[in-house]
């Protein structure tokens, strides 16, 4: 008899990450006056031409050590070439792509909106999640949350390249609402990773329930629930129809409806003076309503109107 150690136990494996790219590092510069600023410029492009200075300890020391005066730019680069020749640009008043300035303006409140369905885009979020850790792992989490209410892989359908038949099923509703949920919401973790702090949070459609979660009203699993839920519900609902914005009341609306129209319903009211007709009738005629401002455009029944 032959005894031997028995096989290692196969342990799930994570998720491939595409190879991550450092991305490009900020040099924030500040003064009192845009000529200060300039020369401020022309200080820091002689010296990272000094051997042994390194951009992370500059952009380190710019941002930590240095007080926030009113005139402000950010001069981006991966690399000291890249970096010293926006700083040129600056230092002599011109303009270049690698640099951002302003002005201290009053203080406000900062305010997130979390858009809602025709937001998606095929390949979205997957250049952060090469680059971005934070964002990576926010986007896994929320992933992990909604894969037992999926029937597909949400990540390979977010991340897959467009004209592919997997890009093609990000515009089912089914999936695309709950992809859209996940990338606001791991971009919303990054910016608060980063420093950014909202004082209002607002949401159309889907992107409600995004702000709901990041108010949190709502957890992520119960959040990720209501998502997959609304998705999959809407995504039920029979193809076909379109839907119509009228400015005009809901009395008005239903005055014409009833006289001409006797296949089309209201949908919806936006705000007294904007309701919506439809979904009955394909395509959309425009309605001649006299002195009414008005657009059209196919709208499937599940619209999110």
């Amino acid at each position: 008899m032959i005894l031997e150690q028995a096989p290692e136990p196969e342990l799930p494996q994570a998720p491939d990450r595409p190879a991550r790219s450092a991305p490009p590092l900020p040099l924030l510069l500040s003064a009192r006056s845009p000529r200060a600023l300039r020369a401020q410029a022309h200080r820091l492009r002689a010296r990272l031409a000094e051997p042994g200075v390194r951009l992370e300890d500059a952009a380190y020391s710019l941002a930590s050590g240095r007080p926030a005066l009113e005139h402000r730019a950010a001069v981006l680069g991966r690399d000291r070439a890249t970096v010293r020749r926006a700083l040129r640009s600056l230092a002599s008043g011109g303009r270049s792509g690698s640099v951002l300035t302003g002005a201290v303006g009053l203080p406000g409140r900062t305010a997130f909106l979390f858009p809602g369905q025709g937001s998606q885009r095929a390949g979205c979020g997957v250049e952060l999640y090469a680059a971005e850790p934070v964002f990576a792992d926010a986007l896994d989490e929320v992933l992990t949350e909604l894969a037992p209410r999926l029937e597909l892989p949400l990540r390979e359908l977010m991340f897959a390249a467009e004209g592919t038949p997997e890009a093609a099923l990000l515009e089912r509703t089914r999936y695309t609402q709950p992809a859209l949920f996940a990338l606001e919401t791991a971009l919303y973790r990054l910016l608060r990773h980063w420093g950014v702090r909202p004082d209002l949070l607002l949401g159309h459609s889907i992107g409600e329930l995004a702000a709901v979660h990041a108010a949190g009203v709502l957890g992520l699993s119960d959040a990720c629930a209501l998502v997959a839920a609304r998705g999959r519900l809407m995504d039920a609902l029979p193809e076909g129809g379109a839907m119509l914005a009228v400015e005009a009341s809901e009395e008005e609306v239903a005055e014409v409806l009833a006289a001409e129209y006797a296949g089309m319903g209201r949908a919806a009211s936006s705000w007294p003076r904007s309701t919506g007709p439809g979904p009955l009738c394909s395509p959309v005629k425009v309605l001649n309503c006299g002195g009414w401002r008005r657009c059209s455009g196919p709208r499937g029944a599940g619209s999110e109107n």
